[in-house]
């Protein structure tokens, strides 16, 4: 059972990572649904916080780089929402600019084809959002 669990939410996929030492973040799968269908991923969402249990929730906050919410952000806050009041676990926004850039320069110097990366990089995105929340958290 993971104490924290990091998802990393997009149009068609979301990447889940979890914790549970609070220390480090690993990978554990991507969750895929039809095109916007959000409700679709919260019922995904819903059915993996059943198996792991977690204490708490981070999930990416796609801020713009001037700091503003757009329409992606906009979506994760009623995500957020939603997410926080099916489960009744209390899920924290947490500022995801550049973690897939980061996902994807980790997934180049591993040298792996483009089809792998394309597998992984929402799972490793995810765990970019939950090691950075753990780590400036120095949960113990």
């Amino acid at each position: 059972m993971a104490k924290y669990i990091g998802l990393d939410l997009g149009s068609v996929t979301c990447g889940v990572s979890a914790s549970d030492t609070g220390f480090i973040a690993r990978t554990v799968k991507t969750l895929r649904f039809p095109q916007d269908d959000y409700e679709k991923a919260l019922d995904l969402v819903l059915e993996l916080c059943k198996e792991e249990n977690p204490e708490l929730i981070v999930l990416g906050y796609p801020k713009l780089l001037n700091d503003e919410v757009g329409v992606r952000g906009h979506i994760c806050e009623e995500f957020k929402e939603l997410l926080e009041s099916e489960s009744g676990i209390e899920v924290v926004l947490w500022d995801e600019r550049y973690t897939t850039k980061i996902a994807e320069e980790i997934l180049l110097e591993a040298d792996l084809s483009r089809k792998k990366r394309k597998k992984k990089i929402d799972q490793l995105a995810a765990v970019q959002i939950l090691q950075t929340y753990l780590d400036s958290h120095g949960n113990k």
